[in-house]
């Protein structure tokens, strides 16, 4: 397992998708897997920033990734205001632009591009979200 900490800034999530990233290469990722666990890796911490800290602060944002037989999991953790992501409607794709809300899709990616999620919230640990990719085959 690795763990790497970032100030809740959006000039961080480059760094944050090249940690993730490397990770996925050496869980043995195909190229497609590795940009699907870096696009909701920057969806989920784009939302730390947004909803959970209410904007860019110093405050961390904690990303874990733990390279396995099957695959990758990465950890986020944060303690900024609880979101769940099970509270998110699947939004309406065939409705017209005009008809959709702003926002909405960054949930709906995450859980159509990783195999697995998982959110906890507690006062001690913080708010964690838990996303597994398998390996091809696995």
């Amino acid at each position: 397992m690795r763990t790497s900490i970032f100030s809740a800034r959006f000039v961080n999530l480059d760094s944050i998708r090249d940690f993730v990233g490397q990770a996925a290469v050496d869980a043995g990722l195909d190229e497609r897997q590795v940009y699907a666990v870096q696009l909701s890796t920057d969806e989920a911490c784009t939302n730390v920033i947004e909803h959970a800290y209410g904007g860019e602060c110093d405050d961390p944002i904690e990303v874990t990734c733990n390279v396995h037989y099957g695959g990758l999991t990465v950890i986020i953790r944060d303690h900024g205001r609880v979101f769940d992501p099970g509270s998110v409607p699947e939004p309406d794709l065939k409705a017209g632009l005009a008809e959709r809300g702003i926002g909405g899709l960054g949930v709906y990616l995450i859980r159509k591009m990783m195999d697995k999620i998982e959110f906890e919230s507690s006062p001690q640990n913080g708010n964690v979200l838990t996303m597994v990719k398998y390996r091809q085959g696995n």
